[in-house]
Protein backbone atom coordinates (compact mmCIF):
# COMPACT_ATOMS: atom_id res chain seq x y z
CA UNK A 1 0.00 0.00 0.00
CA UNK A 2 0.99 3.64 -0.31
CA UNK A 3 1.30 5.54 3.24
CA UNK A 4 2.85 8.64 4.12
CA UNK A 5 5.78 8.34 6.61
CA UNK A 6 7.82 10.94 8.51
CA UNK A 7 11.36 10.14 7.97
CA UNK A 8 12.53 13.27 10.35
CA UNK A 9 10.80 15.83 11.98
CA UNK A 10 10.04 18.66 8.86
CA UNK A 11 7.51 19.30 6.30
CA UNK A 12 10.24 18.09 4.12
CA UNK A 13 10.98 14.84 5.52
CA UNK A 14 7.47 13.84 4.99
CA UNK A 15 7.46 11.21 2.00
CA UNK A 16 5.08 9.16 0.13
CA UNK A 17 6.16 5.68 0.22
CA UNK A 18 5.41 1.88 -1.17
CA UNK A 19 5.17 -0.37 3.00
CA UNK A 20 3.06 -3.92 3.33
CA UNK A 21 -0.53 -3.95 4.21
CA UNK A 22 -0.73 -5.11 8.05
CA UNK A 23 -2.62 -7.63 8.83
CA UNK A 24 -4.96 -7.78 11.77
CA UNK A 25 -4.17 -9.76 15.06
CA UNK A 26 -7.02 -11.26 17.36
CA UNK A 27 -9.03 -8.12 18.51
CA UNK A 28 -7.87 -5.99 14.98
CA UNK A 29 -9.60 -4.79 12.18
CA UNK A 30 -8.30 -3.78 9.04
CA UNK A 31 -9.54 -0.63 7.47
CA UNK A 32 -9.70 0.60 4.20
CA UNK A 33 -9.01 4.79 4.82
CA UNK A 34 -11.18 7.19 2.72
CA UNK A 35 -10.13 10.47 4.52
CA UNK A 36 -8.32 11.77 7.36
CA UNK A 37 -8.24 15.16 8.82
CA UNK A 38 -5.51 17.05 9.63
CA UNK A 39 -5.41 19.31 13.48
CA UNK A 40 -2.92 21.51 14.91
CA UNK A 41 -1.47 18.50 16.74
CA UNK A 42 -0.80 16.70 13.39
CA UNK A 43 1.32 20.18 12.40
CA UNK A 44 3.36 20.76 15.59
CA UNK A 45 3.95 16.80 15.49
CA UNK A 46 5.75 16.85 11.82
CA UNK A 47 7.47 20.29 13.25
CA UNK A 48 8.79 18.47 16.12
CA UNK A 49 7.34 19.96 18.94
CA UNK A 50 4.72 17.58 20.15
CA UNK A 51 6.43 15.28 22.36
CA UNK A 52 8.96 14.47 19.84
CA UNK A 53 10.89 12.26 22.06
CA UNK A 54 7.75 9.39 22.16
CA UNK A 55 7.59 9.40 18.15
CA UNK A 56 9.50 7.26 15.68
CA UNK A 57 11.04 7.49 12.85
CA UNK A 58 9.00 5.94 9.77
CA UNK A 59 5.73 6.98 11.30
CA UNK A 60 2.66 7.22 9.53
CA UNK A 61 0.99 10.22 10.56
CA UNK A 62 -2.52 11.47 10.89
CA UNK A 63 -4.67 11.02 14.08
CA UNK A 64 -8.22 11.44 12.67
CA UNK A 65 -9.24 9.28 9.93
CA UNK A 66 -12.54 7.16 8.77
CA UNK A 67 -13.00 4.57 6.13
CA UNK A 68 -14.41 0.79 5.97
CA UNK A 69 -13.25 -2.54 7.68
CA UNK A 70 -11.61 -4.28 5.33
CA UNK A 71 -10.45 -7.07 7.40
CA UNK A 72 -11.07 -8.60 10.98
CA UNK A 73 -8.57 -10.36 13.17
CA UNK A 74 -9.44 -13.78 15.09
CA UNK A 75 -12.05 -13.11 18.24
CA UNK A 76 -13.26 -9.46 16.27
CA UNK A 77 -16.83 -9.13 17.55
CA UNK A 78 -17.81 -5.49 17.70
CA UNK A 79 -17.62 -4.88 13.59
CA UNK A 80 -17.83 -6.68 10.77
CA UNK A 81 -16.57 -6.30 6.91
CA UNK A 82 -18.06 -3.39 5.15
CA UNK A 83 -19.19 -1.66 8.14
CA UNK A 84 -18.19 2.21 8.39
CA UNK A 85 -15.92 3.37 10.98
CA UNK A 86 -14.08 6.37 12.56
CA UNK A 87 -10.67 6.01 14.75
CA UNK A 88 -10.55 6.60 18.01
CA UNK A 89 -7.72 8.98 19.08
CA UNK A 90 -6.51 7.70 22.38
CA UNK A 91 -6.79 4.07 21.38
CA UNK A 92 -6.65 2.17 25.26
CA UNK A 93 -9.12 5.29 26.83
CA UNK A 94 -12.08 3.88 27.00
CA UNK A 95 -14.26 5.00 29.59
CA UNK A 96 -13.16 6.31 33.05
CA UNK A 97 -10.77 9.41 34.60
CA UNK A 98 -8.04 9.63 32.26
CA UNK A 99 -4.43 7.60 32.89
CA UNK A 100 -1.18 8.79 32.07
CA UNK A 101 -0.53 5.40 29.93
CA UNK A 102 -3.08 6.60 27.74
CA UNK A 103 -0.52 9.14 25.94
CA UNK A 104 1.79 6.06 24.83
CA UNK A 105 -1.28 4.56 22.24
CA UNK A 106 -2.33 8.05 20.72
CA UNK A 107 -2.95 7.30 17.11
CA UNK A 108 -0.90 9.22 14.59
CA UNK A 109 1.86 9.14 17.09
CA UNK A 110 3.59 7.43 18.16
CA UNK A 111 1.31 4.79 17.01
CA UNK A 112 0.76 4.69 13.21
CA UNK A 113 -1.93 7.07 12.15
CA UNK A 114 -4.19 7.14 9.06
CA UNK A 115 -2.05 8.96 6.53
CA UNK A 116 -2.04 5.19 4.29
CA UNK A 117 -4.87 3.34 2.39
CA UNK A 118 -4.95 0.96 5.46
CA UNK A 119 -4.83 1.12 8.79
CA UNK A 120 -4.58 -1.22 11.85
CA UNK A 121 -7.11 -0.85 14.79
CA UNK A 122 -8.20 -2.41 17.73
CA UNK A 123 -12.01 -2.88 17.50
CA UNK A 124 -11.87 -1.20 20.71
CA UNK A 125 -10.51 2.17 18.77
CA UNK A 126 -13.27 2.78 16.17
CA UNK A 127 -16.59 3.91 16.56
CA UNK A 128 -19.46 3.77 14.18
CA UNK A 129 -19.58 6.27 11.26
CA UNK A 130 -22.81 8.47 11.88
CA UNK A 131 -24.97 7.15 8.94
CA UNK A 132 -25.57 10.45 7.09
CA UNK A 133 -22.45 11.82 7.34
CA UNK A 134 -19.12 11.17 4.60
CA UNK A 135 -16.07 9.75 5.38
CA UNK A 136 -14.15 12.82 4.75
CA UNK A 137 -17.23 14.37 7.16
CA UNK A 138 -16.36 11.67 9.89
CA UNK A 139 -12.62 12.27 9.54
CA UNK A 140 -13.31 15.47 11.34
CA UNK A 141 -14.60 14.19 14.54
CA UNK A 142 -12.05 12.10 16.83
CA UNK A 143 -10.05 15.59 18.07
CA UNK A 144 -11.71 18.41 16.68
CA UNK A 145 -15.62 17.47 17.35
CA UNK A 146 -15.14 15.18 20.78
CA UNK A 147 -12.65 18.04 22.15
CA UNK A 148 -14.74 20.78 22.75
CA UNK A 149 -17.70 17.76 23.47
CA UNK A 150 -15.69 16.23 26.10
CA UNK A 151 -15.35 19.79 27.39
CA UNK A 152 -18.43 20.81 27.69
CA UNK A 153 -20.95 18.00 28.58
CA UNK A 154 -17.89 16.02 30.60
CA UNK A 155 -16.65 18.30 32.71
CA UNK A 156 -19.31 21.17 32.39
CA UNK A 157 -22.68 19.95 31.60
CA UNK A 158 -23.54 23.06 29.35
CA UNK A 159 -27.12 23.49 29.11
CA UNK A 160 -29.74 25.96 27.54
CA UNK A 161 -28.58 29.50 29.38
CA UNK A 162 -25.20 29.06 30.28
CA UNK A 163 -22.79 31.13 28.25
CA UNK A 164 -19.78 29.97 26.66
CA UNK A 165 -15.97 32.01 24.87
CA UNK A 166 -15.20 30.06 22.01
CA UNK A 167 -11.42 31.71 20.94
CA UNK A 168 -11.16 31.35 16.44
CA UNK A 169 -12.72 29.27 13.80
CA UNK A 170 -10.46 26.66 14.06
CA UNK A 171 -11.67 23.21 13.52
CA UNK A 172 -12.33 22.75 17.24
CA UNK A 173 -13.55 26.48 17.56
CA UNK A 174 -16.27 25.60 15.05
CA UNK A 175 -17.12 22.35 15.93
CA UNK A 176 -17.90 24.10 19.41
CA UNK A 177 -19.93 26.69 18.20
CA UNK A 178 -22.20 24.02 16.46
CA UNK A 179 -22.28 21.99 19.23
CA UNK A 180 -22.85 24.83 21.86
CA UNK A 181 -25.70 26.18 19.71
CA UNK A 182 -27.55 22.65 19.74
CA UNK A 183 -27.02 22.78 23.71
CA UNK A 184 -28.95 26.23 23.58
CA UNK A 185 -26.29 28.19 25.19
CA UNK A 186 -24.74 31.91 24.50
CA UNK A 187 -21.72 31.45 22.54
CA UNK A 188 -19.04 34.45 22.22
CA UNK A 189 -17.01 33.98 19.77
CA UNK A 190 -13.19 35.70 19.34
CA UNK A 191 -11.33 36.30 15.89
CA UNK A 192 -9.72 38.92 14.59
CA UNK A 193 -11.48 38.37 10.97
CA UNK A 194 -14.88 40.08 10.73
CA UNK A 195 -15.64 37.94 8.01
CA UNK A 196 -15.02 35.07 10.00
CA UNK A 197 -16.81 36.53 13.02
CA UNK A 198 -19.73 37.20 10.46
CA UNK A 199 -19.71 33.51 9.67
CA UNK A 200 -19.17 31.90 13.15
CA UNK A 201 -22.54 33.67 13.73
CA UNK A 202 -24.14 32.14 10.77
CA UNK A 203 -23.17 28.71 12.59
CA UNK A 204 -24.87 29.90 15.91
CA UNK A 205 -23.07 32.51 17.39
CA UNK A 206 -24.69 35.17 19.48
CA UNK A 207 -22.21 37.76 20.01
CA UNK A 208 -18.40 38.17 18.37
CA UNK A 209 -15.14 39.90 19.65
CA UNK A 210 -12.59 41.18 16.78
CA UNK A 211 -9.49 41.15 19.06
CA UNK A 212 -7.35 43.48 16.78
CA UNK A 213 -9.62 46.44 16.91
CA UNK A 214 -10.35 44.82 20.57
CA UNK A 215 -7.57 44.03 22.06
CA UNK A 216 -8.99 44.06 25.50
CA UNK A 217 -11.20 40.72 24.39
CA UNK A 218 -11.18 39.82 28.26
CA UNK A 219 -13.23 42.90 28.98
CA UNK A 220 -15.41 42.82 26.01
CA UNK A 221 -16.61 39.46 27.54
CA UNK A 222 -17.38 41.47 30.83
CA UNK A 223 -19.13 44.46 29.53
CA UNK A 224 -20.88 41.53 27.57
CA UNK A 225 -22.23 39.81 30.75
CA UNK A 226 -22.56 42.56 32.55
CA UNK A 227 -19.36 42.02 34.36
CA UNK A 228 -20.23 38.61 35.36
CA UNK A 229 -18.15 36.74 32.63
CA UNK A 230 -18.75 32.95 31.18
CA UNK A 231 -20.00 29.83 32.66
CA UNK A 232 -16.86 27.93 30.43
CA UNK A 233 -13.85 29.13 28.18
CA UNK A 234 -12.66 26.93 25.55
CA UNK A 235 -8.92 28.50 25.43
CA UNK A 236 -7.31 27.23 22.19
CA UNK A 237 -3.91 29.58 22.28
CA UNK A 238 -2.39 28.74 25.37
CA UNK A 239 0.36 31.35 26.11
CA UNK A 240 0.14 33.74 28.95
CA UNK A 241 -3.31 34.82 27.22
CA UNK A 242 -4.45 32.32 29.50
CA UNK A 243 -4.61 34.99 32.15
CA UNK A 244 -7.40 36.34 30.10
CA UNK A 245 -9.38 33.34 30.27
CA UNK A 246 -9.44 33.18 33.94
CA UNK A 247 -11.16 37.30 33.41
CA UNK A 248 -13.23 36.41 31.42
CA UNK A 249 -14.77 32.96 33.19
CA UNK A 250 -17.52 33.90 35.59
CA UNK A 251 -16.72 33.29 39.44
CA UNK A 252 -16.30 29.37 39.65
CA UNK A 253 -16.27 28.97 36.06
CA UNK A 254 -14.39 26.49 33.81
CA UNK A 255 -11.16 27.17 31.78
CA UNK A 256 -10.40 24.20 29.33
CA UNK A 257 -7.28 24.48 27.97
CA UNK A 258 -6.97 22.79 24.65
CA UNK A 259 -4.55 24.40 22.51
CA UNK A 260 -0.99 25.97 22.34
CA UNK A 261 -1.30 27.84 19.57
CA UNK A 262 0.77 30.97 21.36
CA UNK A 263 3.05 28.67 23.16
CA UNK A 264 3.15 25.73 26.04
CA UNK A 265 3.78 28.08 29.03
CA UNK A 266 2.20 30.65 30.41
CA UNK A 267 2.29 32.82 33.79
CA UNK A 268 -0.51 33.36 35.93
CA UNK A 269 -1.87 36.03 37.82
CA UNK A 270 -2.92 33.43 41.28
CA UNK A 271 -4.68 35.56 43.19
CA UNK A 272 -7.31 36.00 40.12
CA UNK A 273 -7.39 31.89 40.19
CA UNK A 274 -8.17 31.98 43.30
CA UNK A 275 -10.82 34.95 43.70
CA UNK A 276 -12.59 33.86 41.13
CA UNK A 277 -12.41 30.07 42.23
CA UNK A 278 -11.19 29.06 38.73
CA UNK A 279 -11.57 25.95 37.44
CA UNK A 280 -8.57 25.18 34.74
CA UNK A 281 -8.92 21.96 33.27
CA UNK A 282 -6.51 20.93 31.21
CA UNK A 283 -8.64 18.82 28.15
CA UNK A 284 -6.63 15.61 26.05
CA UNK A 285 -9.53 15.07 23.37
CA UNK A 286 -11.76 12.27 25.10
CA UNK A 287 -12.46 8.55 25.86
CA UNK A 288 -14.79 6.54 24.07
CA UNK A 289 -17.52 6.13 25.39
CA UNK A 290 -18.16 9.95 25.43
CA UNK A 291 -17.37 9.57 21.23
CA UNK A 292 -20.43 7.31 20.97
CA UNK A 293 -22.39 10.11 23.46
CA UNK A 294 -21.11 12.57 20.71
CA UNK A 295 -21.95 10.63 17.74
CA UNK A 296 -25.59 10.14 18.87
CA UNK A 297 -25.75 14.14 19.92
CA UNK A 298 -24.85 15.19 16.37
CA UNK A 299 -27.06 12.35 14.34
CA UNK A 300 -30.31 14.15 16.48
CA UNK A 301 -29.67 17.66 15.86
CA UNK A 302 -28.46 16.98 12.15
CA UNK A 303 -25.32 18.52 12.56
CA UNK A 304 -22.41 18.11 9.58
CA UNK A 305 -18.69 19.20 10.46
CA UNK A 306 -17.51 22.52 8.73
CA UNK A 307 -15.24 21.54 5.63
CA UNK A 308 -12.31 24.45 4.85
CA UNK A 309 -10.71 22.33 2.25
CA UNK A 310 -10.06 18.49 0.98
CA UNK A 311 -7.18 17.57 -1.05
CA UNK A 312 -6.09 14.70 -3.01
CA UNK A 313 -4.01 11.87 -0.89
CA UNK A 314 -1.01 13.07 -3.14
CA UNK A 315 -0.84 16.63 -2.20
CA UNK A 316 -0.96 15.81 1.57
CA UNK A 317 1.80 18.35 2.35
CA UNK A 318 -0.10 20.63 0.99
CA UNK A 319 -2.93 20.13 3.44
CA UNK A 320 -0.13 20.52 6.29
CA UNK A 321 0.70 23.93 4.35
CA UNK A 322 -2.77 25.20 4.08
CA UNK A 323 -3.31 23.84 7.49
CA UNK A 324 -0.18 26.11 8.87
CA UNK A 325 -1.99 29.67 7.21
CA UNK A 326 -5.25 28.91 8.65
CA UNK A 327 -8.56 27.11 7.76
CA UNK A 328 -12.18 28.27 8.59
CA UNK A 329 -13.21 24.62 9.76
CA UNK A 330 -11.47 21.37 8.73
CA UNK A 331 -8.67 20.44 6.67
CA UNK A 332 -9.25 16.94 5.17
CA UNK A 333 -7.36 14.19 2.81
CA UNK A 334 -9.12 12.03 0.83
CA UNK A 335 -7.12 9.19 0.53
CA UNK A 336 -9.71 6.60 -1.60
Amino acid sequence: MRAWTLDNFGLENLNLREVDVPSPAPHEVLVKVSAVSLNYRDKALVDGIYAPEKMPKGLIPGADSAGTVAAVGRDVTKVAVGDRVTSHFYSTWQDGPWLPEYADFQLGGPLDGGLAEYQLLSEDSVVPTPPDMTDVEAATLPIAGLTPWFAMREYRNLKAGDSVLIQGTGGVSIFAIQLASAMGARIIVTSSSDEKLLRARELGATDTINYRTSPDWAGAVLELTDGAGVDVVLDVVGGDGLRNSVRAAKGNGLVAVIGFLDGQTTTLDLMDVIWHQTQIQGIAVGHRRSFNDLVRFLDKHAIHPVIDSVFPFEEAPRAYEKLAQGAFGKIVIEVA
